[in-house]
């Protein structure tokens, strides 16, 4: 979903549901000039279930794409401008260990100019996975964050270099 402003720059609105939310480790990424431009829209939730699984020896959190499976997510949309989407893009290891795909989401509460009433459907980009084992569709599914923040959820520090040289810590 992109959304053109008045001064013709192109933005696109994305989804994030993990370490990129407010109160999340990696959230000052999205506002650190040096990636691009980002500005927080919305919280939301998926129009779909979908599982949030926590995996991997590092315990990170996977969206698998798979629509009808797990439960309903919750999370934040952001418009963020073409540098910061190649940001996010490499970042997420996107399409290696993520794939950017549309989702439907009902807005919870819109901070944007817009202003789409509460419970209306919108869409933007999602970073979900279908690159993942075979178990995963079997691990306990999370609606949101701070339940993963009770499993044991951690950071893996400093352990992924992107094209910038900057650091990606999980």
């Amino acid at each position: 979903m992109q959304v053109r402003l008045s001064s013709c720059i192109l933005m696109t609105r994305v989804f994030v549901y993990g370490t990129l939310k407010k109160g999340q480790p990696n959230n000052y990424r999205m506002f650190d000039s040096s990636n691009g431009k980002a500005e927080f829209l919305a919280s939301a939730c998926t129009v779909q279930k979908y599982p949030l699984v926590i995996a991997t020896k590092h315990n990170i959190p996977f969206l698998l794409d798979l629509p009808g499976q797990g439960s309903r997510v919750r999370g934040e949309i952001y418009k963020v401008d073409d540098e910061m989407l190649n940001f996010l893009d490499d970042f997420e290891s996107c399409p290696a260990m993520y794939q950017r795909t549309l989702v439907k989401l009902e807005v919870e509460e819109w901070m944007g100019e817009e202003k789409p009433a509460a419970g209306s459907i919108t869409e933007a980009f999602v970073y979900s996975t279908n690159t993942y084992q075979p178990d995963w569709p079997t691990l306990p599914c999370y609606g949101t964050m701070t339940h993963m923040e009770t499993t044991g959820w951690s950071m893996r520090p400093e352990s992924h270099k992107n094209r910038n040289n900057r650091k990606k810590i999980y």
